[in-house]
C-alpha cells in the first residue's frame, strides 16, 4: 500500500466542519471512482506534534503507484466535478507539506539475496 499524506493548516477563519464536509465530498468522489482505496483525516490533539506539520493530517491510501498516478491524472484535468470538489477543499488550506510512504516490507520483498 502506498500512503500519500498531507500535513496542513487551515486558513484563518475557516470553520473546521465546513472543511470536513468539503473533504468528505472530495475524497468520497475519488474513492467512488476507484482513484483511491481509502482515506482518513486526523487532527492534532493537545497541541502535541511539530508545529511545522500543521494541525491536520490527511492520509490517502493507494494500492500502487499506478492508482496514485490515475488519481493525479484525473485531478490534473482541472475540469468539471473534480475541479469543483478539489477547489472546495484546496481554497481552505493555508500551508501544506506532502509525503509519500509505503508499507514495509513490501509484499514482493525477498530476503537472503541482498548484495548490501
Amino acid at each position: 500500500m502506498n500512503i500519500y499524506q498531507a500535513f496542513f493548516t487551515l486558513k484563518p477563519g475557516v470553520h473546521d466542519m465546513d472543511f470536513v464536509a468539503g473533504l468528505n465530498d472530495y475524497m468520497g468522489y475519488l474513492k467512488g471512482r476507484g482513484d483511491i482505496e481509502n482515506w482518513r483525516l486526523l487532527r492534532r490533539k493537545l497541541g502535541l506534534g511539530p508545529k511545522e506539520m500543521g494541525d491536520w493530517h490527511l492520509i490517502m491510501e493507494f494500492d500502487g503507484l499506478a492508482q496514485l498516478d490515475q488519481a493525479f491524472g484525473h485531478v490534473a484535468t482541472r475540469t468539471g466535478d473534480v475541479e469543483a470538489k478539489h477547489h472546495g477543499v484546496n481554497h481552505m488550506i493555508d500551508t501544506v507539506t506532502f509525503a509519500l510512504y509505503r508499507d514495509f516490507p513490501d509484499d514482493i520483498r525477498e530476503t537472503g539475496g541482498e548484495a548490501f
